[in-house]
């Protein structure tokens, strides 16, 4: 027995931001799941900027990871329920994390490492869409980054950018939650108005209003400890200058690079890496993962103490899943892009 779905495929490789002609949906059969496996239904999608970077045709690259091939279905994150199991284990109407996501519906194999399954607890009251924010791997790389790579420290003072996405509002309220002061960046008013409002930092400034070392010396008079960085290029270059001695970089994302077709330059000023003894240091979160549960069990708590907001931004339907793409790869969206499936 087959049952027919609709996925995503790579049509051509993007030259700069994706358009819709660079993807394709398409229907296709998928088989009864074998032995070892799950036929999993997709409820919800979540929209990350590295698939951009898996896409091809950028200046950046994620190592070991490859790329899509022409024609074949896009991969991320997504949460589904199993309508069909042959694995020990797992029943129907459970809710899984995987990696299968851009489709509507996929056998899934939880011993296969790539599939990255991971079985939300029964019967627990958070919605299962949290373990593609908080609780899933936004959130987790806010803390990897912060107590792992940044190594937080008492009385440290945190610059994060792209501060009103995804990762980036959840280093600002852990950091906070910790008692740090918290230093915020974005790409308009209004998301400057929401952290400062909602989420509560220190400081918040729109990148766009002036010289980028300028508006952070502002904000931080006394210079910053940590710098949290999603952006790269000038932002780095700033927080290079008004870093500390002793100061220590998080290098997450490079978003600023992610559209563009060459290669872009660094930072014109790392002697000052030297000079004041600073730290950069580049992650990705699964290479803590063994702090994972630790920080879902604090999670969990931030959510039942209500300490923690976390803002989605919820579109409709597979058909949507691009232009949501290119809303995260641009800066239109505040907090996680998610589509709904259901």
């Amino acid at each position: 027995m087959t049952i027919r779905v609709r996925q995503i495929i790579l049509r051509r490789v993007p030259q700069g931001v994706p358009v819709a002609d660079d993807v394709e949906i398409v229907q296709v059969d998928l088989p009864t799941p074998a032995d070892g496996q799950l036929l999993v239904q997709n409820r919800w999608l979540s929209i990350e900027p590295a698939v951009r970077i898996r896409m091809g045709g950028s200046a950046s690259s994620i190592p070991k990871l490859p790329n899509y091939e022409i024609g074949a279905p896009l991969e991320g994150a997504a949460i589904g329920e199993v309508v069909e199991s042959n694995v020990d284990g797992f029943e129907k109407g459970d809710m899984v994390v995987h990696s299968q996501g851009w489709r509507e519906a996929a056998i899934i194999d939880p011993a296969n490492p790539a599939h990255r399954v991971y079985q939300i607890p029964r019967g627990e009251n958070i919605p299962s869409e949290a373990y593609l924010g908080l609780l899933g791997l936004q959130g987790f790389t806010a803390y990897a980054g912060l107590f792992h790579v940044a190594n937080l420290k008492e009385g440290d003072v945190v610059w994060v950018s792209a501060a009103a996405g995804a990762v980036g509002n959840l280093v600002a309220q852990i950091a906070k939650l910790n008692g740090h002061r918290v230093i915020a960046s974005a790409g308009s008013a209004d998301k400057v108005a929401w952290l400062k409002d909602t989420i509560g930092v220190d400081a918040a400034f729109d990148y766009h209003d002036g010289d980028l070392v300028e508006l952070l010396e502002k904000a931080a008079p006394a210079g910053i400890d940590v710098y949290f960085d999603n952006v790269g290029g000038e932002h780095l270059a700033a927080a290079l200058e008004v870093l500390r001695p002793g100061g220590r970089v998080a290098l997450c994302g490079l978003i600023s690079t992610y559209n563009a077709t060459e290669p872009v330059p660094g930072p014109s000023n790392m002697f000052s890496v030297i000079a004041k003894n600073l730290t950069i240091k580049g992650f990705l979160a699964v290479q803590y993962a063994e702090h994972l549960e630790t920080y879902r069990d604090q999670a969990r708590q931030w959510i039942a103490e209500d300490r923690v907001q976390y803002r989605e931004n919820i579109v409709q339907g597979l058909d949507a899943a691009p232009d949501a793409l290119v809303d995260v790869l641009t800066g239109r969206n505040t907090g996680k892009m998610l589509v709904d499936l259901r």
